[in-house]
């Protein structure tokens, strides 16, 4: 259970004291497992194998799914795409819940399946966004979850090249900048014939205790709910999602994010020394019931996020969230079996860049550039050969 407090402190508005509630919840529990030699060496191995997989897997076979196929139908380029980078994507779930023994406990409703869903979440830590992919992988939509993600992201070498193909939309967090972008990109995502999950996190940044208390700061100033679990959510960009798709979703999955004993970081999750428990709470919001204009989807964000603080002050109290078991565990041998697939492919395409033809070489290095000046300028290629499917912008019956 983690440590919770009901204690006040206080802070100056304007010149004035005023009292806040202390963030109630600390980083400060034990450790789940110790960090041996073992777990050290089993980490780095892991940071080799992630970014080799995710490598080759781009160099090869990415120009082909994002280049040839999408000069005939952008759809059928996001399916392949999608496919592979759901292969991939796999072995994080493999390592959190086979490999380190995590247990994810899933409670609240059931997201239902092969629908087009808008998520939001609270932002605990560094690695909840990647969390979301254990609950995408039970629903089959791990090859189609996106994200609205900080734009120093991209300058990840490797993965920036994942987050381009797959269209994840990068921000400044400066809304006159991100507005234009965001509607832009939002606008190509449109086709209810194209799987999608997308996941934003509108508090804009993940939660400290003091950032906690700039965020109560803020509160009192503008007459907004003191809020000690979570942040104040921004919510022009929501709004802009919901705007933007509101005729191609099916529904809205509100999910709150909670961990046994301390939030982990991503080297924690390498290690596999924490999190011991990882805690995921779902309500699906239909869209009709979620208000159009500007004024009242901010209020109603408000609204649920001040829901979600209670939520997390009764798990600091409590140890677990109202209805668990919502969801049945992942199958070991699946997992295995998709593990096995995506190092066996590396393995070949690692064996003829290194010891085969000089062509392969030559392909590995324009397919490289390729990458880099698509990642660079934002570019993805328009379909060119044949007509774009009908109604593309068109409600699913």
């Amino acid at each position: 259970m983690m440590n919770g407090s009901n204690g006040s402190q206080g802070y100056h508005v304007n010149g004035k004291q005023v009292q806040s509630v202390v963030p109630s919840i600390q980083n400060n529990g034990p450790r789940h497992r110790p960090l041996t030699l073992m777990r050290r060496c089993r980490g780095m191995l892991c940071l080799v194998i992630m970014p080799l997989t995710a490598f080759m897997m781009m160099v090869y076979l990415s120009p082909v799914t994002t280049f040839l196929i999408r000069l005939f139908s952008v759809h059928y380029s996001r399916k392949s795409t999608c496919f592979l980078f759901g292969m991939w994507l796999a072995m994080w779930p493999f390592l959190f819940e086979k490999i380190n023994k995590t247990k994810f406990v899933f409670s609240g409703e059931t997201v239902p399946p092969k629908e087009r869903v808008l998520l939001f979440a609270n932002h605990r830590t560094e690695v909840d966004w990647m969390y979301l992919w254990d609950l995408a992988l039970r629903k089959g939509r791990l090859q189609c979850i996106k994200y609205i993600l900080k734009k120093s992201l991209m300058k990840l070498p490797i993965f920036n090249w994942a987050f381009h193909i797959i269209e994840f939309i990068p921000v400044e967090r400066k809304w006159e900048v991100d507005e234009p972008l965001i509607r832009s990109r939002l606008s190509e995502l449109k086709n209810p014939k194209d799987p999608l999950w997308l996941a934003v996190f509108p508090e804009g940044t993940d939660y400290t205790e003091k950032k906690c208390i700039k965020s109560q700061e803020y509160a009192k100033e503008h007459g907004l709910p003191i809020l000690n679990n979570v942040l104040l959510p921004k919510t022009k960009g929501f709004h802009c999602c919901l705007q933007e798709l509101r005729d191609s979703m099916d529904s809205v999955c509100d999910i709150t994010i909670a961990y046994k004993h301390r939030p982990p970081t991503f080297m924690d999750n390498v290690y596999g020394i924490d999190p011991s428990e990882v805690h995921i709470h779902v309500k699906i919001i239909q869209v009709s019931d979620i208000p159009t204009s500007e004024d009242e989807v901010a209020d109603w964000l408000i609204e649920r996020f001040k829901l979600k603080n209670k939520l997390l002050s009764d798990f600091s109290a409590l140890g677990h969230f109202p209805n668990e078991g919502t969801e049945d565990d992942l199958s070991t041998l699946k997992c295995i079996a998709n593990f096995v697939a995506v190092i066996s492919t590396t393995t070949v395409l690692t064996y003829l860049t290194l010891f085969s033809s000089v062509w392969f070489k030559i392909f590995v290095a324009f397919s490289s550039a390729f990458l880099t000046f698509a990642t660079l300028y934002s570019i993805h290629l328009p379909q060119l050969i044949c007509s774009p499917e009908a109604g593309t912008h068109a409600k699913k019956s």
